[in-house]
């Protein structure tokens, strides 16, 4: 069942959305090479708690950290830990976070140091298939649409969208209905509605999408060892078009 939201259940969310917007900023502010994974978890967590707000990923199915941090062929869930970081990796932080009984998510990738060109492409694509699917954010159209733009933008870059994973509704729940899947056909899939919430959020892979249960037992990565490049924001549908609610 799709949960649709207020304007003033908005309005609370948004406030949520920008304390994670910043906490998420700062977080990749402190990255360096040779900091441990665990370090920015702690980092994260610091902000949040700081900005008023609760941890919402900790705890969830078992999921030890507060943050996700993913490096290169890793994909969402993967735990904190003593890996270290090296300059031209790629970096992916998710985040949740709790506001006034309301969820928010949001996820960036972002390099450690100077990354090469290949790299920089991934994430160049991935933020233009992000801001694609945004365009068709609005009232009348369809998750199908959503879907297309971003696998038809990766595919046309020589690149694959992740079958195995989705975005989500979100609200008083972590995940809701409906499902926002990163490839689709157009016209099709339930129709977008004033007040609906959800998380766009593109997972692109360098090479074949398909997916694997990495060694921590929670994250979810490349099976062949290509990049995996994640964005995510959640966004409110409203009749004047989408809006972000995870910036700061």
């Amino acid at each position: 069942m799709v949960h649709i939201k207020t304007e003033k259940e908005i309005a609370v969310m948004r406030q949520g959305g920008n304390i994670l917007a910043r906490v998420l900023r700062d977080t990749a502010l402190a990255v360096r090479s040779g900091m441990k994974t665990k370090e920015l978890d702690a980092i994260a967590e610091q902000l949040t708690l700081q900005a008023g707000a609760q941890v919402a990923f900790r705890g969830y199915q078992g999921f030890p950290g507060v943050l996700c941090v993913a490096v290169n062929d890793e994909g969402v869930h993967t735990a904190p830990s003593g890996r270290a970081l090296e300059k031209g990796d790629i970096l992916t932080l998710d985040m949740g976070l709790i506001w006034q009984g309301w969820y928010l998510d949001m996820a960036r990738t972002i390099p450690v140091g100077e990354i090469d060109e290949e790299k920089k492409k991934l994430l160049r694509v991935t933020k233009e298939c992000h801001e694609l699917a945004l365009k068709e954010t609005r009232v009348g159209k369809r998750l199908g649409d959503i879907g297309f733009a971003i696998q038809d933008h990766a595919e046309k870059n020589g690149y694959n969208a992740v079958r195995e994973l989705c975005g989500h509704g979100i609200g008083r729940e972590l995940h809701e209905d409906p499902k926002v899947l990163c490839y689709g056909t157009p016209g099709t899939g339930p129709e977008l509605k004033e007040g609906m919430v959800i998380c766009i959020e593109p997972m692109i892979t360098q090479g074949d999408w398909k997916l694997k249960l990495g060694k921590d037992g929670f994250s979810f990565n490349t099976k062949d060892g290509s990049l995996f490049c994640h964005i995510e924001d959640t966004i409110a549908i409203t009749k004047k078009g989408p809006v972000v609610l995870t910036q700061g």
